[in-house]
């Protein structure tokens, strides 16, 4: 095989912005002149009519005024031509060119000229056929065994074949079962229509059973055919390739051999005339046209396939022998005789690039300038290394491999949260209960040392937290500027947001004198909301459903002086407890012990207890920084409250299958709506109309359904986000207690956010339970393995819906499980068994041994218990709010 570039004989642009396709290409002997000499006939979409006939004086010239014979523009689209005996009375060879509701023939003569300006062309339209339904495509043969002349078969869009005994008229006939039309053949040996369906299967059908079927005038004859009246339309043979085909052509270079050749989107195969394989290729780019042709080994088949890498490939049945690169993807490829040139090989792309090529080895003329050569010094360049190398280490020792410094010195930002609401709320509109919503201002400060250009501030905060406006843009900032900007943010629903923590981030160029259309760059700043924009004072709780207990090692701290916004006039005395209730009436116990280093935090509500609980954290850490105090620290000695966080986990799967049911329902109803639709329309359109049959009743009550399903949709989409806010919450809380109880570091529990919180929300392609699982699965398996054998990763399984809860509140529970024995995380898997076949990633179930399984069922109702049965036993209670923890 070899690879050279098809050698340009002739070529040439067709008009401006025009499309062609298969079908607008054709050589014949058109005028009939009987040298031989082929013509080229293009037809374009555009409706343009051209006949060349090139004869370039050296080769490789682009084409002349007089290689045009004939250009007219007939209006209508072309969708395909071709050359044959349609004229009754005569042999000589008509143009025959399918419009979209008409066919043309026509018969084109030359006139010798009597001056300088050449031989004169012209085109007679001999006749024309209206058609009644929107053509696709067409084929020409001796339909029936007629000899001298040739015979027209128009294949519809809605697959009727039409036939026309040249000026005439003969049938129509609907092939069963088809959707869409595809390519269409006709083999004369065996007088049949060959085509591929929509089934993706190649069908035969025989001229005479078309003929001798049940008319098809009208649609209904299908009907007419089940019930057995008339001839049946039946099928000669079938193949079924697997694949849409783009082309169909019949070889047949003897009266002894037939090749049916098909060429699909992947392969191309060539049949024997009764449907059976001879051979097929499978190709290795994908395809755009394809052309066989006789070949000069004895039983074999030469076939040149073109596809969209510019190539132009020829195959000896399944052999590659040659490969050829065209400047243009070819949609059409014709051989012919042109100038007394065999063999030339005539190409058509989609936007009108014609050429004519033939394959040749010819020299190329270019040759390579000699390269100067110099003596190398190696002394001086060894030298030049070295003051390089050193730069580099200067450079890294002073600001890292990225010099990140320069890049934030550019742009400085800074947020500040108004001690203080807003005078005027800014959310007027807006009501959780019984309470108003206050809102609190935010101002963003940019200053920036160098000039920017396109500087967007995009602001984020976790929902149901409102923005006034989150997007601000500055086209241009001089330098030495200072820009500000204020919003305010809001609750905008009866439920605590998972985080107050909100983020500023700034997109903006800088241009440089390399690149003058700047280096994009990003730079951010997080800013803390304060927690009486959803929060109030309350009364505490006598009792409450759900517990934790946080140890710290200094003395307590007045809550008082904690949460000095938060004091409840009434009960001054009691410095030890306080009550807080959520926007929405959610409410929140907090305890501090008089005689222990004990804080408790108690709620109705599993999800409230973690914004109270990291608040107090965060308080009391920045109380003992204030007093110089740099050993504080906090500890959870409780057991982990994972039956509540599985309770939150299997709600939230819960509304995840059920908004699929809904969705699948909803689909069902509106394919049901449309099908009914289409009976009504067909029913109005009859010029006879039947009775309705209570259809308009039906499609009322479709109509209603498919409004409540819709409503029922989006009910249960806002309670899936509800639902996973509040699952973000408590995994907040189950993370802060991981880290409190094991004594994690920042980067252990930066892992643990990674795997426990990888969505902001869930979508129908992928959703939080099958991505934590994953996550836990890859941890389980590496840093966190027992053995090498857990740490082989298959990496085939894809994520989707699980069918259950129960494998990720599994791996859970052995997370917890492994961290309680001395696991840590880590990134590397230094840690565990050595890393023999590790690799990044893998999602899939745990092999984890039956005795292990046993003693998880049995310990984790132990290790894991609801926190609430074993917290309240060591908290005497002095007074029904006041209590001690000890």
């Amino acid at each position: 095989m070899s690879l050279f570039k098809a050698r340009d004989w002739w070529s040439t642009v067709l008009g401006e912005k025009e499309e062609f396709d298969q079908g607008c290409l054709c050589l014949a002997d058109v005028d009939n002149t009987g040298s031989g000499r082929d013509k080229i006939i293009v037809g374009s979409f555009m409706g343009y009519l051209r006949i060349f006939n090139p004869h370039p004086v050296k080769t490789g010239d682009g084409a002349q005024a007089e290689d045009l014979l004939l250009e007219m523009h007939l209006r209508d689209p072309i969708l395909q031509v071709e050359v044959g005996k349609f004229v009754s009375g005569t042999e000589m060879l008509h143009l025959a060119v399918l419009h979209s509701r008409k066919l043309c023939v026509y018969s084109v003569s030359g006139t010798l000229g009597n001056v300088e300006h050449g031989n004169q062309y012209q085109i007679k339209l001999m006749y024309e056929h209206h058609l009644q339904r929107t053509a696709f495509n067409m084929t020409y043969g001796s339909f029936g065994g007629v000899k001298g002349r040739d015979l027209i078969c128009i294949q519809s869009m809605d697959g009727m074949l039409m036939v026309f005994e040249q000026e005439s008229y003969a049938f129509g006939r609907f092939l069963p079962g088809s959707l869409l039309p595809g390519p269409l053949a006709y083999s004369s040996r065996t007088d049949s229509f060959i085509t591929v369906s929509s089934c993706r299967q190649v069908e035969s059908y025989k001229y005479q059973v078309l003929a001798f079927a049940t008319d098809a005038d009208k649609r209904q004859e299908t009907e007419q055919q089940k019930l057995g009246s008339g001839k049946r339309l039946v099928v000669d043979w079938t193949l079924n390739i697997g694949e849409q085909a783009l082309d169909i052509c019949i070889v047949s270079f003897n009266q002894s051999a037939c090749s049916v050749f098909v060429l699909g989107e992947r392969n191309f195969f060539c049949l024997k005339d009764n449907g059976q394989i001879r051979f097929m290729k499978k190709l290795d780019c994908s395809p755009s046209c394809f052309l066989p042709y006789c070949s000069v080994s004895e039983g074999t088949i030469n076939t040149l396939i073109g596809n969209h890498n510019n190539m132009l490939h020829i195959y000896q049945d399944v052999t590659l022998k040659w490969a050829t690169q065209l400047p243009h993807i070819p949609v059409a490829v014709r051989v012919g005789r042109l100038h007394d040139l065999k063999g030339v090989i005539v190409t058509l792309s989609d936007d009108g690039h014609l050429q004519c090529s033939y394959l040749g080895t010819d020299p190329s003329l270019f040759q390579a300038p000699k390269v100067e050569s110099r003596e190398l010094n190696y002394d001086e360049l060894d030298i030049e290394l070295k003051e390089l190398q050193k730069i580099i280490k200067d450079v890294n020792k002073s600001q890292g491999v990225w010099p990140m410094t320069e890049k934030e010195d550019d742009l400085r930002v800074s947020a500040t949260v108004s001690p203080n609401f807003d005078s005027v709320s800014q959310a007027p509109d807006v009501e959780v209960g019984t309470d108003l919503v206050p809102s609190v201002a935010v101002k963003v400060t940019l200053q920036n040392r160098v000039a920017l250009q396109k500087a967007k501030l995009s602001v984020y905060v976790q929902p149901p937290l409102v923005l006034t406006c989150d997007q601000f843009t500055f086209e241009f900032m001089a330098p030495e500027m200072t820009r500000t900007v204020a919003f305010s943010v809001y609750l905008k629903g009866s439920y605590a947001p998972p985080e107050l923590e909100g983020n500023a981030v700034v997109s903006y160029t800088t241009p440089t004198d390399r690149n003058p259309d700047g280096i994009s760059q990003v730079i951010q700043c997080k800013f803390r909301l304060p927690l009486k924009l959803i929060c109030l004072p309350g009364q505490p709780s006598k009792t409450a459903n759900h517990k934790l207990t946080i140890d710290t090692n200094k003395p307590p701290v007045s809550l008082l002086s904690l949460f000095p916004g938060f004091a409840n006039q009434s009960e001054d005395d009691q410095v030890n407890v306080m009550g807080f209730r959520f926007l929405g009436g959610s409410r929140v116990t907090l305890l501090a012990s008089k005689t222990s280093q004990r804080y408790r935090i108690q709620s109705e509500q599993f999800e409230d207890l973690w914004l109270i609980t990291n608040e107090l954290i965060i308080r009391l850490r920045e109380y003992f920084e204030k007093q110089g105090i740099k050993d504080f620290a906090c500890s959870f000695s409780g057991s982990m409250p994972l039956q509540e966080y599985f309770e939150l986990i299997d709600h939230h799967f819960e509304l995840r299958i059920n908004g699929e049911k809904l969705e699948e329902l909803l689909s069902e109803r509106a394919v049901q709506f449309r099908a009914i639709q289409r009976r009504l329309l067909t029913r109005f359109k009859d010029k006879t109309p039947a009775p309705l049959q209570h259809l308009d009743t039906l499609l009322d009550g479709t109509y209603k359904q498919v409004i409540a399903l819709a409503d029922a949709v989006e009910e249960n989409q806002n309670s899936l986000f509800q639902s996973f806010t509040r699952l973000q919450s408590a995994t907040h809380l189950v993370i802060l207690l991981m880290g409190l109880w094991q004594k994690l570091s920042a980067d252990q529990i930066a892992i643990l956010e990674a795997a426990f919180l990888p969505l902001q929300q869930d979508t129908q392609e992928l959703g939080w339970e099958e991505t934590v699982d994953a996550a836990l699965s890859h941890l389980l398996k590496t840093c966190l393995s027992k053995s090498s054998k857990e740490q082989a990763l298959n990496l085939s399984s894809q994520l989707h819906l699980p069918k259950d809860t129960s494998r990720l509140k599994k791996h859970i529970t052995l997370l917890c499980e492994r961290l309680a024995k001395g696991g840590r995380l880590c990134l590397s898997t230094d840690a565990a068994a050595p890393p023999t076949m590790v690799m990044p990633g893998g999602c899939t179930p745990i092999p984890e041994s039956d005795l292990e399984e046993r003693s998880v069922e049995q310990d984790s109702t132990e290790l894991f218990t609801n926190h609430k049965h074993l917290v309240e036993t060591p908290v005497p209670e002095v007074s029904p709010l006041q209590g001690v923890l000890e």
